[in-house]
């Protein structure tokens, strides 16, 4: 890595509508709510602040709080560097005006994969937040319906292209090239080790 850890986008969404195919051979749909279609807030074209609170960026809803949001899951942290991962996997993908918020993320980060992170560090953003690593996610059918295919959580897990929720330790404000710094934590469990174990539970 030549340089440090980069912010290079972040990326907010409002609770809005969303249409649910049925399982196996249905055609039927229902609608849910979802906050999980982002767009950037904060981004190289745009790199202005934006509040990072306890409870997450500015401007960012969560339908529900049992999969995102909440003290420990406040932001969803992203490797940029699965971007093409899923482009490759999903053309329609190349014809977003750009990638972030891609699968849902708030935190678009370039320089620390899964396997590089662990739960319990910290992340120091720009000069006044800090974040704590809590959990990998664990996609649902609304990354399913996001992504417009039934094998996306499948291709999250059998790839481990997770991500991971933090929780905001001191709020303050981000933007868009911000450095990020890595402070170990305990180091017992990487997010991608701790992200296998929970496919296996």
């Amino acid at each position: 890595m030549t340089h440090p850890p980069i912010l290079r986008a972040a990326c907010a969404g409002r609770v809005r509508p969303m249409l649910i195919r049925g399982d196996g051979q249905s055609t039927e749909t229902h609608q849910i709510v979802s906050g999980i279609h982002k767009t950037a807030i904060t981004s190289p074209d745009h790199p202005h602040s934006v509040m990072c609170a306890t409870l997450g960026l500015q401007g960012d809803e969560q339908a529900d709080l049992s999969v995102h949001g909440g003290i420990d899951k406040a932001v969803y942290c992203y490797p940029v560097e699965h971007y093409a991962f899923w482009k490759s996997s999903f053309s329609w993908l190349c014809e977003r005006p750009d990638d972030f918020g891609m699968v849902g993320e708030n935190l678009c980060i370039e320089g620390i994969l899964e396997s590089e992170i662990w739960i319990g560090d910290t992340l120091l953003i720009g000069k006044t937040v800090k974040l704590k690593v809590t959990k990998p996610r664990e996609p649902c059918y609304k990354f399913n319906a996001k992504m417009r295919s039934k094998h996306a959580s499948k291709l999250m897990a059998q790839n481990g292209l997770c991500g991971w929720y933090a929780q905001v330790i001191e709020e303050g404000l981000i933007q868009a090239g911000d450095t990020i710094t890595v402070v170990p934590g305990p180091r017992d469990t990487t997010v991608a080790d701790e992200y296998r174990r929970l496919l296996k539970d």
